[in-house]
């Protein structure tokens, strides 16, 4: 079992930064590999980032490669996403996710197992 807590949301303006963090619980962090979705009303969970077990291998979409950064410590049991040139497309509420797939990169929501609650990323124009 591992619960999830993201912090670091916010409102700010468009091409602003912000990063959340992604505190995990349980001492077997290490064991799942880590994404983060978005998700607006009305729509699906949006694939953002993923991050594998090690750390040594990250995904995004091609709409934020550049813009938003994955990364993991491991010892701190969290996985961050910085998020730079913020736009307000990307207002949406933001979630991490656990994984226990063996997939190298996984982006389908349906293959995580653990869930955060979320937190709300506002960009204003």
């Amino acid at each position: 079992q591992v619960q999830l807590v993201e912090s670091g949301g916010g409102l700010v303006q468009a091409g602003g930064s912000l990063r959340l963090s992604c505190a995990a619980s349980g001492r077997t962090f290490n064991s799942y590999a880590m994404g983060w979705f978005r998700q607006t009303p009305g729509k699906e969970r949006e694939f953002v980032a993923f991050i594998n077990r090690g750390g040594s291998t990250t995904h995004y979409p091609d709409s934020m490669k550049g813009r938003f950064t994955i990364s993991r410590d491991n010892a701190k049991n969290t996985v961050y996403l910085q998020m730079n040139s913020l736009k307000p497309e990307d207002t949406a509420v933001y979630y991490c996710a656990a994984t226990s797939a063996p997939a190298p990169i996984t982006t389908s929501a349906f293959r995580y197992d653990y869930w955060g609650q979320g937190t709300q990323v506002t960009v204003s124009s």
